[in-house]
């Protein structure tokens, strides 16, 4: 049966849908939807062709918005989206995910909801009130403009009740017991700054799983790459060889354990590529050393940036690569990144690039 290719992407001003067929070299572009709402992350059901949006209006408030009919028709829902009375405030959601049966949502404040009914209601899992850092990383002093709380969920590819998340400056947290209790996954990261506990404080951008093996792990940090290989628990720095040690965005080759990919940016305020010259970067020896793969892609006066969801891969048997600028550029691969070309130009600011591959 042939295949179609969708990608969601979330802007600053609502979610669009970019497909594709296999050849993934004529895109349609659709949007924007969720009614121009800020987009935080966007997600596509495989199982299902639901797509999943996280929504943070400083009119509206937060919720989650979901078309079950691939853009056709949405609704947002927002029922249960929220902390006890007197307790923290939700200001935003983030982070999503959708596995075995239940979707999932990190939030500033930092918490976890969960929804069992396709996102129509939702429920607080938790706030993870007994781990190092929690009287901490809600505390509005200690949070920079732009804040998200819990910027991600990982789930297990098995086991429904095991999964990870990430605190925004504070690092991993695995629970193997559907949240009830949590366990930190920062062994072996780096910090330049003082730690009061040196199981936490520690700024993960993005944590990715092998498709390939289970057990291997791989994240691009506000200090350094890293690489697992026993499951996300500890982490030895992979970063020698690249241009920075900084940036957002990570992708792990779908059926190659050791290729991974991310895209450094400047570590200064700007945080774009350097020198104005985009490039994404593969390592094919889990990180021994890296390749700049910029062909096709803008050389000279490309002040871009890429957010920490901004950067996805497909599951073809040639992976194709994807990923959205801050700018509003998404650039697409279907080489595995040796070669690239613009498939949408002058969206609003982007967040997040998901891939899925539908039948049909």
């Amino acid at each position: 049966m042939p295949k179609r290719i969708v990608l969601a992407v979330g802007t600053r001003k609502g979610c669009f849908l970019l497909e594709a067929d296999e050849g993934r070299r004529d895109w349609q572009v659709r949007g924007p939807f969720c009614d121009g709402w800020p987009i935080y992350h966007a997600v596509i059901d495989p199982d299902t062709g639901t797509v999943y949006a996280s929504a943070a209006s400083e009119w509206h408030g937060a919720g989650v918005w979901r078309s079950g009919d691939l853009g056709e028709s949405w609704e947002m829902s927002s029922e249960g989206l929220q902390y006890p009375e007197g307790e923290l405030k939700l200001s935003k959601v983030s982070g999503l995910s959708v596995a075995h049966g239940k979707v999932r949502v990190g939030a500033e404040s930092a918490g976890v909801f969960e929804s069992g009914d396709g996102g129509a209601t939702w429920s607080l899992v938790s706030t993870l009130d007994d781990q190092p850092g929690r009287d901490s990383w809600n505390d509005p002093s200690k949070q920079p403009p732009g804040h998200l709380g819990m910027t991600a969920i990982l789930p297990h590819v098995d086991d429904p009740d095991r999964y990870m998340i990430i605190v925004q400056g504070y690092g991993i947290f695995e629970t193997g017991d559907g949240g009830g209790s949590w366990e930190p996954c920062n062994t072996g990261l780096r910090a330049e700054w003082p730690l009061e506990d040196e199981r936490v404080g520690y700024c993960v951008h993005k944590l990715v799983r092998s498709p390939a093996d289970a057990t291997r792990f791989f994240q691009q940090n506000h200090c350094g790459m890293h690489r697992s290989d026993d499951g996300g628990h500890t982490w030895t720095e992979v970063t020698d060889g690249l241009p920075t040690d900084f940036g957002f965005v990570a992708a792990a080759h779908p059926h190659d354990r050791d290729s991974f990919y991310v895209i450094p940016l400047d570590p200064g305020h700007g945080r774009t590529v350097p020198d104005g010259a985009a490039a994404v970067w593969r390592t094919s020896d889990a990180g021994s050393t890296w390749r700049r793969l910029s062909s096709g892609l803008p050389q000279q006066d490309a002040h871009i940036g890429v957010l920490r969801e901004g950067l996805a891969i497909d599951s073809l048997d040639d992976p194709g690569l994807y990923f959205g600028t801050s700018t509003g550029q998404v650039f697409a691969s279907a080489d595995a990144g040796d070669t690239w070309s613009e498939i949408a130009s002058y969206l609003p600011g982007i967040s997040s690039v998901e891939v899925a591959v539908l039948d049909g």
